[in-house]
């Protein structure tokens, strides 16, 4: 079974991050795929790259580029609640006239097109948050 998931939590506001990583986890486990994984709201504080939790937290940004990059999952982060949240990756930035460079490593900044192909493609889309 192919899976779309959709987060729409911060990583510092609820559970829902850990819990939609975690799910994901045992859908690979099981043979399944999760082709793409859409941060949406208040989702895109998961791909800061400076943002850093206290040691004994559970590191959720390097996390999702370790799982990204171990099963081939398409990390996007939506472009628009990502500039509202003053997150910017290096195109963004320069295209602003800005010198920013936020975006954690295995995330992509991207359209609801990209929201919009997950649900089509996916045989289950699951929205956490």
């Amino acid at each position: 079974m192919k899976f779309a998931i959709q987060v729409n939590s911060s990583p510092y506001q609820s559970q829902v991050s850990c819990t939609a990583y975690q799910f994901i986890n045992a859908v690979l486990a099981q043979g399944h795929e999760v082709f793409r994984v859409f941060f949406y709201n208040e989702g895109v504080f998961q791909a800061f790259k400076y943002a850093t939790p206290p040691d004994d937290e559970f590191q959720i940004t390097s996390q999702w580029t370790e799982l990204a990059g171990s099963h081939q999952i398409d990390l996007v982060v939506c472009i628009s609640a990502a500039q509202r949240r003053g997150l910017l990756c290096s195109d963004e930035a320069k295209r602003q006239g800005k010198l920013d460079d936020d975006l954690a490593e295995g995330f992509r900044i991207s359209g609801l097109g990209q929201w919009v192909e997950a649900t089509l493609e996916a045989d289950r889309f699951i929205v956490f948050g």
